[in-house]
């Protein structure tokens, strides 16, 4: 059966912080990098129907570290969700002036609403399922960001875009969606790497 490896690029200093990092093309941390690195270890031996990746040089500079970057292909629908004026800041910083601001329940101004970052990660589901050849157990490799991610695992089992705040998703981090017999599963979910 399909598997879907979610895997969310390393540390970045915003990701540090808590920032909400969508549009800002930053790069790893060393330590981002470092975990990179670890994932390629993990990932040791692991072929992959396709691999997509996000067009943010964390996402892409993972998946190179990781050993998939010659066999990549750009995918923009695993952009992050797109978080508005509220770029750059964290949660704390946006509640300053929104109390009991969440990014899952409110208005995101001059950005995206949940649905519409749901409707791009059903595109990357079906593209994704459509890279696998049918009646093969196959697998591809989604390198992307937080957000986007929780969200395309709450879209793969059938929860609305929103059902992604249930999933926490650390940097570095891999996760497996698959199937049980004909239903979506969750198999596996945020394998860190921390000692």
């Amino acid at each position: 059966m399909a598997e879907l490896w979610l895997i969310r690029h390393g540390e970045t200093e915003w990701s540090l912080s808590g920032a909400h990092t969508s549009r800002t093309d930053i790069p790893l941390t060393d330590h981002g990098r470092q975990r990179a690195a670890e994932l390629k270890e993990y990932l040791a031996g692991k072929t992959f129907a396709a691999v997509l990746t996000s067009p943010m040089q964390r996402a892409r500079e993972t998946c190179a570290i990781a050993g998939y970057g010659d066999v990549a292909t750009i995918d923009e629908g695993l952009r992050e969700w797109d978080y508005g004026v509220y770029e750059g800041k964290t949660t704390k910083e946006i509640r300053v002036d929104h109390p009991g601001w969440s990014v899952w329940k409110d208005e995101i101004v001059c950005g995206e609403a949940v649905e519409q970052v749901g409707e791009r990660a059903d595109g990357v589901i079906s593209r994704a399922l459509a890279a696998i050849p049918v009646d093969t157990n196959g697998a591809v490799a989604l390198f992307a960001h937080a957000h986007i991610l929780r969200i395309l695992a709450a879209r793969w089992i059938g929860l609305p875009a929103d059902g992604g705040s249930l999933f926490a998703l650390g940097t570095g981090a891999v996760s497996v969606l698959g199937f049980e017999r004909e239903t979506r599963v969750i198999e596996h979910w945020n394998r860190g790497f921390e000692g």
